[in-house]
């Protein structure tokens, strides 16, 4: 039985990650920081092993994450939060709390699940289309996601002679708790059910990047093509017009 690992699989995407890997027969190792919301789905699922700690806390993460001496699979690191600033004003506590679950809390589970790394192996990190370009109010939230491109890209090198994959994860909106929040118009929303089939067939496909919905990300991969100043006039008018 291949063996997966899945953070941030409380709700949203990885909760159905979580849920569609184990109905398709995978051992699945659920983690999450709230521990009655992982077992609240998991009940009766003999193939779900639920995990509760905290990714921000490298001491906590190890000691969660190291107790699994048989190697995963996969491992996809998942858990994210997005806060948004307001006409440029920059928090740095804002940005700290952003990146210190979407940068670091990435490479506190890498630190401690990369001794068990082999020939085989298939990390796959959550990134966002967000990365692709400067968007207003994502100046936290986009630069901790174009950090989890540049390390993808990075690691996929380094790794490769140990015979792992890396693959970067990169989706437009989907509909989940975090996004219910947002108070502007999410184009090509898709729901949780649609990004985990994305994801899955992308990954079991050992894609370098998995994108999507293709409407939505190419068309920004595009934008992101074009030279800066034409990239931020046109970011301008698409989004005042929003």
């Amino acid at each position: 039985m291949k063996r997966v690992l899945i953070t941030g699989a409380t709700s949203g995407i990885g909760l159905q990650l979580a849920k569609d890997y184990s109905a398709d027969g995978w051992d699945v190792t659920a983690c999450g920081r709230n521990v009655i919301a992982l077992l609240s789905w998991s009940k009766g699922r003999d193939n779900v092993t639920v995990l509760s700690f905290d990714a921000t806390d490298s001491s906590a993460t190890k000691q969660a994450l190291m107790q699994n001496e048989t190697p995963f699979d996969l491992i996809i690191l998942n858990a994210g939060t997005c806060e948004y600033i307001d006409h440029g004003e920059v928090d740095v506590s804002l940005f700290r709390r952003v990146f210190d679950i979407n940068l670091f809390g990435v490479l506190n589970c890498i630190e401690a699940l990369q001794s068990n790394f082999q020939q085989g192996t298939h990390l796959a990190l959550m990134g966002s289309t967000a990365a692709y370009l400067g968007l207003p109010r994502a100046e936290a939230y986009g630069a901790s996601k174009a950090a989890i491109s540049y390390l993808a890209r990075s690691l996929s090198v380094d790794l490769e002679n140990k015979g792992v994959t890396v693959s970067l994860i990169s989706p437009g909106f989907v509909k989940t708790p975090l996004t219910d929040k947002n108070d502007f118009d999410m184009p090509m929303l898709v729901t949780p059910e649609e990004a985990s089939e994305s994801i899955r067939h992308g990954l079991a496909k050992k894609k370098v990047e998995v994108h999507f919905p293709k409407k939505f990300s190419y068309f920004l991969k595009f934008l992101s093509s074009l030279p800066m100043a034409m990239q931020l006039a046109l970011v301008r008018k698409i989004t005042r017009k929003a």
